[in-house]
């Protein structure tokens, strides 16, 4: 390998933990290489962009996923043994039970009609307060809907609530958020083991095919049933993701407040621009900047090698805004969705691929449909906005609104007032 394929000798990891989201793309920009050659972990890592490098990256000839997670993510986000560290048929006969959960007209309208009847229960609370942080009122409802539609009863909705969003907080960072994350998922796993436990020993009830059931009740492809700990990760992995669209609320809060046009085009019942404001929040707003993978064997990408073992980073954050791909890609247009829908391996804010065999998030339709739920009730709404600190920092991942987003005057719009939301700053 000459010189220029080979990796650097210095570790890149400082780097990153200090550019966040930007550290990637501002390497990309400065090599006319195909690919981005850094050293991280003391790892040689590989970086590709583009539709045809999605492709390539979840071609599980190429590239697989178990061995690429580190621990720290895996303790925290995802947890061990997770579907996310599986591979070939192990991985999609797993895959199989989370399909069977989240994809699907009913399966989506479930989740959405219990997260949006809880809003609507909760919301009108918010009139009689000085003041409401967004981020974490979202984040109760979520936990609230989504848990009533997996059939996973709650004593401590704060504390639950609470605990998706540390997993996910810290999973990107040393110190004390990452600490928080292993102490959640600890308490979150034990919790869900126990319940897992009890309904199959009869103790408890779950419904029907309900998410609790389905888990408890699944084979993997040995035959066997999920061990209590499994089982409670892969719950987890049900219950974390959809409070995690607490995120992409409070962006949507963000972009309305930046945008009073947006918000009178999002309060009016129009369901297409509902979907395309979902996309471009998901577009534009940083969440994951990129994923990992390794590769299986010794591989050609446009010509570079790479080598086998090498870790392999697709570039989520990048391709989102790449100019290649987007038209102004840091302005927020949710327009650019309406008449083109986004092609699969274009988008990929929650991955690629194809997501019945491969490991592009089987609840991205739940998601987009939250999000396209929402984000009109919240255009719809009446409030003010304070002086706080909105900022949005890219050396912090994953990111968020620095306050959460703090609303004050709530008012619910009565059928008369549809529509008279207003933010003022």
């Amino acid at each position: 390998m000459d010189q220029s394929r080979r990796p650097p000798l210095a570790d890149s990891s400082p780097a990153l933990l200090a550019k966040g989201y930007a550290w990637l793309p501002d390497r990309r920009r400065r090599t006319t290489s195909p690919v981005v050659r850094a050293r991280l972990m003391g790892q040689h890592a590989v970086a590709l962009h583009g539709p045809d490098a999605v492709r390539f990256f979840y071609d599980e000839r190429h590239v697989e996923r178990g061995t690429a997670l580190p621990g720290p993510v895996l303790s925290t986000l995802f947890g061990h043994g997770a579907v996310h560290t599986l591979d070939g048929r192990a991985h999609r006969t797993r895959k199989h039970m989370f399909l069977s959960l989240l994809t699907g007209p009913e399966a989506v309208a479930g989740v959405v009609d219990h997260v949006t009847k809880v809003w609507d229960e909760t919301v009108p609370s918010w009139a009689g307060r000085p003041s409401v942080v967004l981020f974490d009122e979202v984040s109760r409802i979520l936990t609230r809907g989504v848990c009533r539609w997996a059939g996973i009863p709650l004593d401590d909705v704060d504390r639950v609530a609470r605990d998706m969003v540390a997993m996910v907080d810290g999973f990107a960072t040393p110190g004390p958020r990452h600490w928080r994350a292993r102490r959640a998922r600890a308490r979150s796993e034990a919790w869900l083991g126990r319940l897992v436990e009890d309904v199959r020993d009869g103790d408890t009830g779950a419904p029907a095919g309900s998410a609790l059931d389905v888990v408890a009740r699944h084979r993997d492809a040995d035959g066997l049933l999920l061990d209590p700990h499994t089982a409670a990760v892969e719950l987890l992995n049900v219950v974390r993701p959809t409070v995690a669209v607490c995120w992409f609320v409070s962006y949507a809060a963000h972009a309305l407040h930046r945008g009073p046009d947006l918000r009178e085009r999002l309060s009016e019942d129009d369901a297409a621009y509902a979907v395309a404001f979902a996309h471009e929040l998901r577009r534009f707003y940083p969440f994951a900047p990129f994923l990992g993978g390794r590769a299986v064997t010794d591989l050609e990408w446009q010509g570079e090698p790479i080598p086998s073992g090498t870790l392999v980073l697709l570039d989520l954050y990048g391709q989102n805004h790449d100019p290649d791909l987007w038209a102004d890609p840091y302005g927020f247009e949710p327009g650019r969705f309406l008449n083109r829908p986004p092609e699969r391996d274009e988008l990929i804010p929650q991955g690629g691929g194809d997501r019945t065999t491969g490991h592009r998030c089987p609840g991205e339709d739940i998601t987009i449909a939250l999000l396209g739920a929402l984000g009109p009730r919240l255009a719809r709404l009446d409030y003010t906005v304070p002086h706080q600190d909105l900022r949005i920092p890219l050396n912090r991942v994953p990111s968020r609104v620095r306050s959460g987003f703090v609303i004050e005057g709530v008012r619910v719009p009565t059928p008369a007032r549809h529509g008279a939301g207003r933010a003022a700053g």
